[in-house]
């Protein structure tokens, strides 16, 4: 960024930060470089994080850029979370950290309400006016969240009221292909409700060549374009799944009931029917709206108890004679994949428990993936791949799924990383998905395994929805998109209506057309919050989970530098926490340039490198928990 540039009228984001001050970021479209001027807290009293403001932004001869003259441009939020404050007889709003800087005169209306009451509240003409009041002993983290990152808790009546009238509506046959005679299985967790994928397989014939069948609930059927249902399922563009709470994309009254693949029930699906040749290759598809019913509900143990040493649940014997196709159809596929590298997507993760009658954390448990989860998601992998290759060879614009190569400054920092957890990576300049599948296989497994995978995703970058057909480099597929979950993905709905479209007959597409890379954007920006408010979550719970463990001493790994000290994560817990720099003996200590070592007089942290920490501190309301180094 040119320092020696004059002051100027700039318009850009506000970012509240928890000490009191703020940042404008400034970035236009295409440019690399994003200006970042600070705002005193003085002027950021008026504002709200997210805000978007003009304002003159002048560089000191250091470099540094102030914000100054901000005036309101667009203001996106709508409400808040905060804390009763009461002085002189008036009421004012201590707002969430991350969003305001200070309080705000509230009007209660008719609720009564008392000082450290937590409640949510509109914003309107320079004051806030109260929603609702929480409960007593009702759970603030997880509604600072919800209204800090603007979810949408609750569906209005109308909503709802469609959600039933579409039940009306029964499953019938009509033009629909029957497969309800061919045995169909659903494989999830015991906790799901919203099933939206059922798997079926037709043995090999002469050629050698499977048939596997993946059939997603027809949500279009139920859910018409432009209906009050649509344009909230359209608002929201994604279920949020935080930690003790779903706010799902569609009311419970369709997702949990009339469109979920239970067991017994006739349901609409649009079906992929994908021919696996010997050599594991996909070489046809076809998809077809259809008719089936789920011939028995399993859960991913029974199923890795059965592809792992033959074991047959009662619940299974039903489609006994299936399973071992499906387990050939997932080896097949798991050869095509590995020929051509890739990471595999592991939901290796940290899950908190709740005491049932109290609602408290009790516990942090590691969750690691299965066979089971690996076969299911070779299958839906193979699917939406598929249908991505299905839309565009038929010239249909679609919302594809992108991921771009990562930069050489990225694969260079992963290599870092991986030297200093005891990993040779080895990329070179640039990396190639056989050379991430090499790695991946290195470090399956490993101790350091989370700490490598946390930094490994964050260098790969993000994957994004555009109507512009690319690759997907984490999968090493050629054209990607989401087909496979539309009852909690707006974007998986949305491919299913041009499916659909086209398959009734629709031709007159545009290429590329720009109203379907507006929904991919606004899709892109909804599961970032979506994103941020599941990580915040998250981070929370940690900081209430670790509260109970101050002076417990724990092993853990360097796994980001910040100017501000280091980011740690606990091993086996998926607990991160910051070392702050002003604490390590030897200082002053400054990161490096690209923010992978932590640089004192005499000594050199560096990202990767295990050390042993204390819990010194925790602080719920801004998630953080805080690390001392145990020397």
């Amino acid at each position: 960024m040119d320092t020696s540039a004059s002051p100027r009228t700039v318009t850009g984001r506000v970012d509240v930060h928890p000490r009191g001050f703020g940042f404008l970021t400034v970035q236009k479209p295409g440019a690399p470089e994003v200006l970042s001027a600070f705002i005193t807290p003085p002027d950021l009293n008026p504002l709200f994080a997210g805000d978007i403001v003009s304002a003159t932004v002048t560089a000191s001869a250091e470099g540094r850029w102030t914000a100054s003259g901000l005036s309101l441009v667009e203001r996106s939020r709508t409400v808040v979370y905060g804390e009763v404050v009461s002085r002189r007889g008036a009421f004012f709003l201590r707002i969430d950290k991350e969003v305001s800087n200070t309080e705000w005169p509230l009007d209660p209306g008719t609720t009564p309400i008392q000082a450290n009451d937590a409640v949510v509240a509109r914003i309107a003409d320079g004051k806030v006016v109260l929603l609702y009041k929480l409960e007593p002993g009702a759970d603030r983290s997880l509604e600072r969240v919800i209204a800090r990152h603007g979810l949408h808790r609750d569906f209005p009546q109308e909503v709802v009221a469609e959600a039933l009238r579409a039940r009306e509506v029964p499953h019938a046959l009509g033009t629909r292909r029957d497969l309800r005679a061919i045995p169909t299985v659903t494989v999830d967790a015991p906790s799901t409700r919203d099933i939206d994928d059922a798997i079926s397989v037709l043995p090999a014939g002469p050629d050698g060549a499977v048939r596997l069948l993946v059939s997603i609930a027809d949500v279009g059927e139920s859910v018409k374009e432009g209906s009050a249902l649509d344009l909230e399922a359209r608002a929201r563009a994604t279920s949020v799944y935080l930690a003790g709470r779903v706010l799902p994309m569609l009311p419970e009254e369709l997702s949990s009931h009339w469109l979920s693949l239970v067991p017994d029930q006739e349901r609409h699906c649009l079906t992929v029917e994908l021919r696996i040749d010997p050599d594991g290759r996909v070489t046809s598809a076809d998809v077809y709206e259809s008719l089936i019913r789920s011939w028995a509900r399993l859960n991913y143990d029974e199923v890795a108890e059965f592809l792992d040493d033959g074991t047959v649940s009662p619940a299974m014997e039903s489609v006994r004679e299936a399973m071992p196709w499906f387990r050939l159809a997932a080896a097949r596929l798991a050869v095509s994949r590995a020929a051509r590298g890739g990471m595999v997507m592991s939901r290796d993760e940290a899950r908190f428990t709740f005491d049932t009658a109290t609602g408290a954390v009790s516990g942090l448990a590691g969750e690691k993936d299965t066979s089971a989860h690996g076969m299911i998601e070779r299958f839906m992998v193979a699917a939406n791949e598929a249908m991505a290759m299905w839309l565009m060879t038929r010239g249909v614009p679609t919302v594809f799924r992108v991921h771009e190569q990562p930069d050489p400054q990225r694969v260079a920092d992963v290599n870092a990383f991986a030297l200093h957890s005891g990993f040779a990576a080895g990329f070179g300049a640039q990396l190639t998905p056989l050379a991430l599948a090499a790695f991946d296989r290195q470090i399956s497994g490993a101790k350091a395994e989370p700490a490598l995978r946390s930094v490994l995703r964050r260098s790969l970058g993000p994957s994004r929805y555009t109507v512009k057909p690319g690759p997907h480099f984490g999968l090493a597929a050629p054209l990607y998109l989401h087909f496979t979950s539309p009852i909690r993905r707006y974007a998986d709905l949305a491919v299913h209506r041009l499916i659909k479209a086209y398959l009734q007959g629709r031709r007159d597409f545009v290429h590329e057309d720009p109203e379907v890379e507006l929904l991919a954007q606004h899709i892109n920006l909804r599961a970032r919050s979506a994103n941020r408010a599941e990580v915040d979550r998250h981070h929370e719970l940690e900081a209430r989970f670790m509260a109970t463990r101050i002076g417990q001493q724990f092993p853990a790994r360097i796994v980001r530098v910040k100017p501000f000290g280091l980011v740690t994560q606990l091993d086996g817990m998926w607990v991160e926490g910051m070392v702050p720099a002003d604490g390590l003996a030897g200082g002053p200590y400054r990161p490096d340039a690209r923010e992978l070592s932590m640089v004192g007089a005499t000594r050199t942290f560096t990202v990767g490198m295990p050390v042993k920490v204390k819990v010194v501190s925790t602080d719920e309301q801004l998630g953080r928990v805080e690390f001392s180094l145990v020397e």
